[in-house]
This record gives C-alpha cells, structure tokens and sequence, in this order.
C-alpha cells in the first residue's frame, strides 16, 4: 500500500483499486495501533482515530482536496501517484 504522506506520528497511505469497499474516493489511516478509512472529503467511513488525530487529519485533507483527488484517480486505475506534502 503506498504512503501519501506521513507527519505527526501518522500515516496515510491508498490502496490500488480500492473502490470496493467504501464505494468513495478515500485513504486509509495509521496511528500509534489505530486504523481508519477517511473519505477525501474528510469523513469518517471506517475504524478510529483518537480526536485529535482525526481533525488534523481531515485539516490536511481539505488542504490537499485536489492531490488526494489526483492520487485517487490515479489509484483506481493501478498508475503510481505522488506523495503529498505533510502538515508542517
């Protein structure tokens, strides 16, 4: 599964042809033995972050709305797509 970004202890990664599942454009979440699917508009679709985590998450995904979209596009279609910049 290749890694979007990574900061603060988090990671995001997105799956190749993973449009299965959640049936909407979303990257999956690791922190500290937590895991999540968040939607690219920033919904919570599956697992759980502790809050915190979880805004600054969705802050980034609202910054990166148009990358996320890109990289999705390119996932759902098996083609590599570029790390996004993390939160600084």
């Amino acid at each position: 599964m290749p890694e979007l970004s990574r900061f603060y202890g988090i990671i995001l990664k997105m799956i190749y042809s993973d449009n299965e599942q959640h049936h909407k454009p979303h990257f999956h979440v690791y922190y500290n033995g937590y895991e999540a699917s968040i939607g690219i508009d920033g919904e919570l679709l599956a697992g759980s972050l502790p809050v915190k985590q979880l805004k600054l998450v969705q802050a980034w995904a609202a910054i990166h709305e148009d990358e996320l979209y890109a990289a999705w596009n390119n996932a759902v279609r098996n083609i590599p797509f570029d790390k996004i910049k993390p939160l600084q």
